[in-house]
């Protein structure tokens, strides 16, 4: 359970030394579940660079490569213990780092914050569940949990004393800090959102346009793009779409992220596959506002997705985070557009922006607010908007639906974010893994509760429950 906070006044401070220096000399005590690849590997490298944290535990499958990796990052060999059942875990010397690789015995050790990175919706679910009830705190990398789970495991935490939280370095948590940031400061947010991972760069001296996406990144030229480069209006957004359409696509990943974003602040999914304008940075209080205004929205308060296009020499927006705010005093917002602030053409919206998610690199800031200060991302966590997934093709009784690849998402299926009044029977996404059709489904419709076997799944229990808070 993590110290809540002593003196209030410092509250006043974003000086992060002054904020944790009231720890009372204890670390936090981490353990990570699913950690030593992509977003655990970063975490486990940025961990023994914090003083007021150290690496307890560890649970994967692979009990050889976590060894390796933890050595490769300079962690004593010595030290390195692996557990094999209970007993074992609480044994273990104070000073050892303990690997597992049954999931369960997380919860037999002494840590004090869990980074639950499995994205393993029934895994995950169980286990955050249960640490919170056990006077752990729970720092949340698995989106997929969280779109479905979130509010009820806030709740949860809030029952027990104990931290439920999404975590810094991974975009969800980044808009959601931003987003306080305006509202905090009284400023009317129109949209928030972020940009897809991958940028679209194209040269206009040499009409190369490059996607960003893996080692070997796709590329060709494209003097089509030329006419639609400088931005002109929705005009520009329909053109940009139709000569890079074959890169255009519905990215699960990101409506997960803005699924728990829309359950955090009650902001509404734009649209059901939400927009995706390929836009540079300059552009966005431009594009995210209402269409009256020449914008693309047709309601404000909502979260939303672009494809960030840029020059070869111009910075990345690196799956950034970004709100849209309006603009009130006209001489104030003068002053901050001569200052290179942007602002619309029409100087009634602004984008304030932040281009980066560092992925483990941060997460330490997360789980310190949280151990010490007591503080998680959820004020009030309810189910806002729900994922499901709508079939791509007509799709046969007995087909078994599976979570894969980077951007985790379902062969067949179309992600979509609908409002929670909308939904009505439909099933959330990532309830869906492993998950075999009881009856034909058509092409174009939602897959629902009643298509799937549901009965018996811990997430969909507490799903239930949290749709009920």
């Amino acid at each position: 359970m993590g110290n809540k906070i002593q003196n209030r006044k410092e509250l006043h401070s974003m000086d992060y030394t002054t904020l944790l220096k009231n720890s009372g000399g204890k670390k936090s005590r981490v353990g990570i579940i699913g950690a030593t690849r992509g977003y655990g590997y970063t975490l486990l490298a940025q961990i023994p660079k914090v003083d007021l944290m150290e690496l307890r535990l560890i649970s994967s499958r692979h009990t050889a490569e976590c060894i390796e990796v933890l050595t490769g990052l300079g962690y004593d060999k010595d030290s390195i213990t692996v557990c094999e059942n209970k007993e074992q875990v609480r044994d273990a010397a104070g000073d050892a780092v303990i690997i597992v690789n049954d999931y369960r015995l997380v919860l037999e050790s002494d840590i004090t914050a869990l980074v639950e990175c499995t994205g393993n919706t029934a895994v995950s679910s169980e286990v955050a569940e249960n640490a919170l009830r056990r006077g752990i705190n729970v720092y949340m990398v698995s989106k997929e949990t969280d779109s479905v789970c979130g509010p009820v495991l806030n709740h949860i935490a809030d029952q027990y004393g104990t931290v439920y939280s999404l975590v810094n370095g991974d975009q969800p948590r980044n808009l959601l800090d931003l987003y306080s940031w305006g509202k905090i400061l009284g400023l009317e947010i129109v949209a928030a959102g972020k940009a897809s991972e991958y940028d679209f760069v194209w040269n206009p001296d040499t009409c190369e346009f490059i996607y960003m996406e893996g080692e070997e990144k796709p590329h060709e030229i494209m003097p089509e793009l030329r006419e639609f480069w400088h931005y002109e209006g929705r005009e520009t957004l329909e053109g940009r779409r139709k000569v890079l359409e074959r890169y255009m696509a519905v990215i699960s990943a990101d409506l997960c992220e803005m699924n728990l974003v829309s359950n955090v602040t009650g902001l509404l999914p734009a649209d059901a596959r939400l927009n995706y304008p390929v836009a540079k940075i300059s552009e966005l209080a431009d594009i995210f506002i209402p269409e009256e205004d020449g914008g693309i929205l047709k309601k404000t308060g909502v979260v939303d997705v672009f494809c960030n296009l840029r020059a070869p020499d111009e910075a990345s927006f690196a799956g950034g985070v970004f709100i849209i705010i309006r603009c009130g005093n006209e001489t104030v917002w003068k002053l901050l557009t001569s200052k290179g602030h942007v602002v619309s053409r029409n100087g009634k919206y602004a984008c304030v922006y932040l281009p980066y998610h560092y992925m483990g690199l941060e997460t330490p800031l997360s789980i310190l607010l949280g151990d010490i200060l007591g503080i998680g991302t959820h004020g009030e966590c309810r189910q806002v908007s729900v994922m499901t997934g709508v079939a791509q093709r007509n799709l046969a009784k007995g087909t078994i639906l599976k979570v894969q690849g980077h951007h985790h998402s379902i062969e067949g299926l179309i992600p979509e974010l609908w409002e929670l009044k909308e939904a009505g029977n439909v099933a959330p996404f990532y309830l869906l893994n492993g998950m075999e059709l009881l009856e034909d489904v058509m092409a174009g419709s939602p897959i629902t509760k009643d298509v799937v076997d549901l009965s018996g799944s811990l997430p969909y229990e507490l799903y239930n429950r949290g749709i009920r808070l």
